[in-house]
């Protein structure tokens, strides 16, 4: 979802500043703007001081601008926030039964459980994704399903299998998992 955030916010950003910047260019060089465009001339300001101080008196100005200022702050400080957190989950705390822990690759538990996965009858691929936090990670899955497939077969044996043994190898209580299904796109078959 943060991509699409970001491909929206950037390409409005983009735009907005394109029109402006067109019109301010168009108006300093002398070409006709629209008669509400503020600016129209080569030495012409942007903002006037009466314009720029018109609300300043009102009770209701300063709030309102206190109160778009701290949700845009709000909003830039989420997508800040989001741009830093990481997708992936890196490595997963193993309890090692010594007292100490190891560590282990997030992308070593994916890719097992991926190959395992990808095994099952009727799966012809599979892609697993850690996220969470290290001492609690969560799977997600896709299976690609072959047309003959039966999906609760292969989940089952997803559960029973794969989940189970990244489960127990991790030793971890619990490996929640989200999965998603999706058909092969295959040709319809043909009847003689």
């Amino acid at each position: 979802m943060i991509k699409t955030v970001n491909r929206v916010l950037l390409g409005l950003a983009g735009l907005i500043l394109l029109v402006l910047g067109g019109a301010v260019l168009a108006a300093g060089l002398g070409l006709s703007v629209p008669s509400w465009w503020p600016f129209g001339g080569k030495d012409d300001v942007l903002l006037s001081t009466a314009d720029r101080t018109r609300w300043r008196d009102e009770g209701w100005w300063w709030p309102t601008v206190i109160a778009v200022l701290a949700v845009l702050v709000v909003l830039a400080l989420w997508w800040l926030l989001a741009q830093v957190r990481r997708g992936r989950l890196t490595e997963v705390l193993v309890d090692s039964g010594d007292g100490d822990s190891a560590l282990l690759r997030g992308r070593a538990l994916e890719g097992a459980l991926a190959d395992e996965a990808g095994s099952l009858d009727g799966v012809s691929d599979a892609k697993a994704t850690l996220t969470g936090r290290r001492t609690a990670p969560r799977a997600r899955i896709r299976l690609l399903m072959e047309p003959h497939a039966a999906p609760s077969v292969a989940l089952r044996g997803l559960s029973e299998g794969a989940l189970a043994h990244a489960r127990t190898s991790a030793g971890l209580d619990e490996l929640p998992a989200e999965v998603r299904l999706k058909a092969v796109k295959h040709r319809a078959g043909r009847v003689s």
